[in-house]
């Protein structure tokens, strides 16, 4: 079969293991059931940015245009850093989506991969966003009525743990072991000011995630449709937005948001 369209990265679904299915145009790839067989996908050098639509030469910020990554809300500086968000101010490049996307519940988390990793995403986006990044276990620490807040218990938190995934050590399965998250959990509680542990999350429920994956690679090799216009092999795996495929090769879906591609399995 083949499938021709701009691609986003991968829609998943918490099962055992995680479902993903994969945009291309207006269609969606299951793919889970490619696991095992060979997929080809060609990319013939069209980007469209995924917030205007309109082509562009160079994706900025994982599927922008230049211009939509000086402009657009959903490339703000407060979706990598959620300290810097002002909407609760009424400070944003647009406050309709600000009321939508900042303004409303945020979790603070910890996820183990390789090692502890403190987080931010919003409400609606548990788990989707731990699964994004490969975590093999996660729990809420923090609800907080805006991302502004989440975000300054993230930095508070970042003295006593990662903020970032290694994601070679994610994709080669390499997982922190002998670890207590409700009792790691209770550790944050204690660090955190007296005005920041008003917003402790109740619930000490830990989420674990399987992932799609037949064989993890020993060494990585990281593929790209910048580098190279077609790129072949066995789909061994499925984690976080990374295909994994035989000869220790991977490629991250999302970072190539907007990406015109054809998929042939």
């Amino acid at each position: 079969m083949q499938y021709e369209g701009n691609i986003l990265k991968m829609l998943t679904e918490l099962c055992s293991p995680v479902h993903y299915k994969l945009p291309v145009g207006d269609q969606l790839v299951d793919m889970n059931a490619l696991i095992g067989k060979n997929i080809k996908m060609q990319f013939d050098g069209r980007i469209n940015c995924i917030s205007c639509g309109k082509q562009t030469k160079t994706s900025f910020g994982q599927g922008f245009c230049y211009n939509c990554l000086q402009t657009a809300p959903e490339a703000s500086e407060s979706i990598m850093r959620p300290e810097l968000s002002k909407s609760h101010f009424g400070m944003a490049r647009d406050m309709e989506w600000a009321e939508k996307h900042d303004l409303i519940d945020h979790y603070v988390y910890l996820a183990v991969s390789s090692e502890l990793k403190v987080g931010v995403t919003r409400n609606h986006q548990v788990p989707t966003r731990w699964i994004d990044q490969g975590a093999s276990f996660a729990i809420k620490i923090a609800k907080t009525p805006n991302r502004h807040i989440a975000g300054v218990i993230e930095v508070f938190l970042k003295d006593h743990f990662t903020d970032k995934t290694n994601w070679r050590a994610m994709l080669k399965n390499e997982v922190l072991q002998d670890f207590d998250l409700p009792a790691e959990k209770k550790k944050v509680m204690d660090l955190l000011p007296a005005e920041l542990r008003k917003y402790a999350e109740p619930d000490d429920e830990v989420t674990a995630i399987n992932y799609p994956v037949e064989k993890y690679p020993e060494k990585i090799t990281s593929l790209g449709f910048d580098k190279q216009s077609v790129i072949e092999g066995t789909l061994s795996g499925i984690k976080g937005q990374y295909l994994i495929l035989d000869e220790n090769n991977v490629l991250n879906m999302r970072k190539h948001n907007g990406y015109f591609i054809r998929l042939e399995v």
